[in-house]
């Protein structure tokens, strides 16, 4: 007697959205590095340690958004600006999708 095996298809899920901080290190690192800066003369302008900066840029710190402006103004750009360039580039993933509905935006009370 023959035996049939129950074959499941893999379901395939797409994958994770990246973090914010992630791209928006990507963003960081692609603002220096077409300054042709080093990551102590960007860190000194913005007024923190080259470590930190490292780490922003692998997306390993979630700054605080004075930071986020600090690393900003030290780039030539503003946070306004560099926010702009992150939603872009998250648009720009493969795989990312534009929210479909609505978008709820609430604030803490």
């Amino acid at each position: 007697m023959a035996e049939y095996a129950n074959v499941v298809p893999l379901r395939r899920e797409p994958p994770p959205e990246p973090l914010w901080r992630e791209v928006l290190g990507q963003r960081l690192r692609t603002l220096r590095l077409d300054q042709q800066e080093t990551l102590a003369e960007t860190a000194s302008r913005a007024g923190i340690s080259p470590q930190y900066l490292s780490e922003i840029e692998r997306g390993r710190k979630e700054p605080s958004s004075e930071m986020i402006a600090a690393l900003a103004g030290a780039l030539g750009t503003t946070l306004t600006v560099l926010t702009e360039q992150v939603s872009g580039d998250l648009r720009r993933l493969p795989g990312i999708r534009p929210s479909s509905g609505p978008v709820m935006l609430s604030l803490a009370a």
